[in-house]
């Protein structure tokens, strides 16, 4: 491993933890070029054991030979970059309580047919900006049946770096693309929709029909505005989940957990 002991914030190759913001980080003009970061131990190890490639990394010296020393192992010759912790602090934005950041290389993504393919239930995140809530609804997602995630233009990044965070690295765990059209190329592929939406047409969740459906892809909005009125015209089903206390609606991640739940595909017993 190559340790760089760093004395400025204007270190070559340091400018990736703290200078540069998510969107320069994501360089959409040159996407192969693009960069995210995964912060902690277990996120990292994560990424690693699903193939992502680390570039540097970025931690307190206290953690070099403690917290970080597997991670560090792990990622063989690229730089590991030091300093006094008040320095870090100032490039970061934060002190770096969870030991160690580490800058990877985004992936090229697959395209929606690939992410589908031999999937029995996605989501479509459709304008969720919320970096929390991305996070949370990928770790549902993984923790519950959810074969691929497709995000809409106006979602947020799920590799950014609170959101990669959140989902304590499922990120990494479930495939997921970019997609434009969600309703009418995922009905192309054989799926009904489904839109999580409070209107006088839902049907409840648990209803016999959802559960009986081979594919369902599970179109989940912002839960300021909902989902798009359009949108909702063109599913097949629009859902609602019962509730008490006259409580009309949930979080959109909170949502989602009980969405994935109830609509997995469930195992046959004889």
């Amino acid at each position: 491993m190559a340790i760089i002991e760093i004395t400025s914030l204007e270190h070559e190759g340091v400018q990736v933890f703290g200078t540069l913001t998510e969107a320069q980080l994501r360089n959409r003009l040159e996407p192969e070029k693009g960069i995210f970061i995964a912060e902690s131990p277990k996120v990292i190890d994560v990424a690693l054991n699903e193939g992502y490639e680390p570039l540097s990394l970025l931690c307190e010296r206290k953690h070099i030979e403690g917290d970080a020393a597997a991670i560090i192992a792990r990622c063989g010759d690229v730089p590991v970059y030091t300093g006094e912790r008040e320095l870090l602090a100032q490039l970061t934005g934060y002190t770096l309580t969870r030991g160690v950041l580490c800058a990877m290389r985004r992936p090229m993504l697959p395209s929606v047919e690939q992410v589908c393919r031999n999937a029995s239930r996605v989501v479509v995140i459709d304008g969720v900006t919320d970096t929390t809530n991305i996070g949370a609804i990928f770790r549902s997602a993984a923790a519950l049946g959810i074969d691929a995630v497709l995000l809409t233009p106006t979602s947020c990044d799920p590799l950014n770096r609170r959101a990669v965070r959140v989902s304590m690295g499922s990120v990494f765990l479930v495939p997921w693309t970019w997609i434009e059209e969600p309703i009418q190329s995922l009905n192309t592929l054989g799926f009904k929709t489904v839109a999580m939406a409070l209107t006088d047409k839902s049907i409840s969740l648990d209803d016999p029909a959802l559960a009986a459906e081979p594919h369902l892809a599970i179109v989940m909005g912002t839960e300021g505005d909902g989902l798009p009125q359009d949108t909702i015209e063109q599913t097949d089903y629009v859902v609602r989940i019962p509730m008490s206390h006259n409580v009309d609606s949930l979080n959109v991640a909170a949502a989602s957990a009980v969405a994935f739940w109830e609509l997995r595909v469930k195992e046959v017993r004889n």
